[in-house]
């Protein structure tokens, strides 16, 4: 009866699981082209968003039956901190920067809060799963050092 996505407009998922035709490239072309924007700079989602739109790539997985962050691990180029994580420690850095100027921002304290605390349980998760060194641990310095 209720439905938790209105009024939030979301990009669909190709339906099908079967390779589109109209696609050009092989699933080769496709993890060399990968690499190559990889080695560009670009992070896994601008990877799958050029793909999209520059190269008329729907889906990497569905074609080459393999994510954008697996062919990366495969050609050694992935980082060794999970691009989300990363980004999540970016806004922190970004944030605390704010607060210095803006003691009185409480809105932004309380986001500050709320992102270290997504770090802080996205740090356990990668933990158990092994993507984190055992010792790795997050404090605003380690943020402030993997911004610059």
């Amino acid at each position: 009866m209720h439905s938790g996505s209105k009024g939030k407009s979301r990009s669909k998922k190709p339906p099908s699981k079967i390779p589109p035709t109209w696609v050009e490239y092989k699933p080769k072309q496709i993890e060399e082209l990968v690499v190559k924007l990889a080695n560009e700079g670009n992070s896994p989602a601008d990877i799958g968003r050029i793909l999209r739109d520059l190269y008329g790539i729907p889906s990497v997985k569905i074609i080459t039956g393999k994510k954008i962050e697996k062919i990366l691990k495969e050609n050694k180029i992935s980082s060794e901190i999970p691009h989300d994580l990363l980004n999540l420690i970016k806004k922190a850095a970004k944030l605390e920067k704010h607060l210095k100027t803006n003691k009185k921002d409480f809105t932004a304290k309380r986001g500050l809060q709320l992102t270290v605390s997504k770090i802080r349980r996205l740090q356990n998760y990668y933990l158990k799963e092994g993507k984190l060194p055992k010792n790795w641990r997050y404090s605003s310095e380690v943020g402030a050092l993997l911004v610059k």
